[in-house]
């Protein structure tokens, strides 16, 4: 764990991706601030007075959705907010990952930490137990449509406080009544407006879209250097990488790419062993990775821009400011994330069309001294052949995925929550796709080695060369079939594992060969 001075604060720190992901995996201790503990009680004692006067405010002593005119009283607004965390506990499917549990309960505890929301000190300080001793509840996958926040998904996930649900402790499922067994814990008694608060917001779908910022993120960047591979892999050209044509249409992201693929090109023996060749053009795969991974950089950005915000943001409902403004108002509503989701979505999806393209392209036996199906001694084997048709049907499966979770809304609550953003779908759709873009980067990352044999003894950049020798210590050169199954696990793992990632960092370092752009900073996820 950090030092003292290193401790995120709760509702005062900045929290990013990074931050989230950081604190998720015990990398980093995040306590709630003293100056947050003050405004934290200020507004639960304006909540209790509120609930002593008597006058109905929502949530805190209303009934909740079409029950909001419903009065109820003093004595039973305790039972109210238990009751809530049950009702609503609805959800279906298979369990979400752990880590993604472990980050709503991180961005739950930020957002109450602004001290908006009513929330009692005891209750946040049981949320930072389960957090600091990785005591996960268990989260249905479905049953969110992403507004009025996250319901279903945050009552599981909170069941536990008043002793219901399930958790994920010392690497077994158990129950919480068990949990209390072992730990000496007891049930927690939620006052007026705290099961609301809990409940209410979007920490499902911002906990999804942490983990797509970061996965994105990584197979952005293992694109490029796979990208670049199979250019000298086919003899491309390097001019379409060239500072000059992309500061005429200087989006971000194009720029980025460009810088970075040129950089990793550099002082390669390959690229000036076709300086003078006679081909004018290569095809779009090649010609246009900074134009095609550079969009998805974009799109990438436009993500964390937004998600940042929500971090930061208080985004339940209602949001109580004094006590005599209390507002019930919509910040509840995932649509700013959800848009946003279903673009990044798409941006992935693209990663893996171009990549399938590439590696087509790498089998057709078009570029000089490359045979077909990148074997030499074909018709009796298959050579390369079939990978592709993984990935082809990889790629497919993403665009059935592409269909924006957005641009539907069912209403729910009889009619009172007319408008929803299925930015909850949307969220566990993108990292989907994701997953299949590691596996299709994961393809071309064999079919790109395996072309790039071809160009010995000519040697590439030092970046690239030691990639290549790194992707021989786990997949070795295939002069006849074998299973290519195999193959493809240890390329997943290694894109997973960002293995391409850490020798390029390493040997950039190392050599002095820069890969930093000056959009470098905005591309990163911390």
């Amino acid at each position: 764990m950090s030092n003292t001075s290193e401790h995120f604060l709760y509702g005062e720190g900045y929290l990013t991706a990074g931050i989230a992901l950081e604190i998720a995996r015990g990398k980093k201790k995040a306590i709630i601030s003293e100056a947050s503990r003050i405004k934290i009680q200020k507004n639960r004692d304006i909540v209790h007075n509120i609930v002593e006067k008597g006058d109905p405010v929502y949530g805190i002593n209303t009934g909740f959705g079409p029950l909001c005119t419903t009065k109820i009283s003093k004595e039973e607004t305790n039972i109210l907010q238990r009751n809530i965390l049950q009702s609503h506990s609805v959800g279906v499917g298979d369990p979400i990952d752990k880590e993604i549990a472990k980050l709503m309960l991180i961005l739950k505890t930020q957002s109450l930490s602004k001290g908006y929301s009513g929330i009692a000190q005891e209750t946040l300080d049981r949320i930072l137990w389960h957090i600091d001793n990785d005591a996960i509840p268990v989260v249905p996958s479905q049953g969110s449509v992403g507004a009025s926040g996250d319901l279903a998904p945050l009552s599981h996930l909170f069941l536990p406080l008043i002793g219901l649900g399930k958790v994920i402790y010392d690497g077994k499922t158990i129950t919480t009544e068990e949990l209390f067994k072992t730990t000496g814990l007891s049930p927690i008694d939620l006052g007026p407006k705290e099961g609301l608060a809990l409940i209410n917001g979007t920490q499902f779908i911002a906990a999804h879209a942490v983990q797509v910022v970061s996965k994105l993120h990584s197979c952005l960047s293992q694109a490029d250097i796979i990208g670049a591979m199979m250019i000298e892999g086919l003899q491309g050209s390097i001019k379409p990488f060239y500072n000059e044509l992309h500061q005429l249409r200087p989006f971000k992201g194009n720029i980025h790419v460009a810088s970075k693929v040129k950089s990793l090109l550099k002082g390669s023996e390959i690229m000036e062993d076709h300086t003078f060749c006679d081909r004018v053009q290569d095809p779009y795969s090649l010609r246009c990775i900074p134009q095609v991974h550079g969009a998805s950089r974009n799109a990438w950005l436009h993500l964390k821009e937004l998600l940042e915000t929500e971090l930061n943001s208080v985004t339940d409902n209602p949001i109580v400011i004094s006590e005599d403004l209390t507002i019930s108002g919509g910040s509840f509503h995932g649509q700013p994330l959800a848009m946003a989701i279903d673009y990044a979505c798409l941006a992935a999806s693209e990663l893996g069309n171009i990549s399938d393209r590439r590696i087509y392209l790498a089998l057709e036996g078009n570029s000089p001294g490359v045979p077909k199906l990148l074997m030499e001694d074909t018709g009796i084997n298959s050579g390369y052949m079939i990978l592709q048709y993984t990935t082809a049907a990889l790629a497919s499966e993403n665009k059935g995925l592409c269909f924006p979770s957005s641009a539907d809304s069912i209403p729910t609550s009889l009619g009172q929550e007319d408008h929803v953003s299925m930015g909850s779908i949307g969220g566990r759709k993108a990292l989907r796709v994701i997953n299949n873009i590691e596996k299709i980067l994961a393809i071309e990352l064999l079919t790109a080695a395996q072309a790039f044999e071809f160009r010995k003894p000519l040697k590439s950049g030092v970046i690239l060369d030691e990639i290549h020798k790194e992707i021989r210590n786990h997949v070795s050169f295939a002069d006849k079939d074998r299973v290519f199954a195999d193959d493809i696990e240890k390329g997943i793992k290694m894109i997973k594992e960002k293995t391409i990632m850490t020798i390029a960092h390493d040997v950039s370092e190392k050599k002095g060969v820069s890969l930093k752009t000056q959009f470098s900073d905005e591309f990163e996820v911390y």
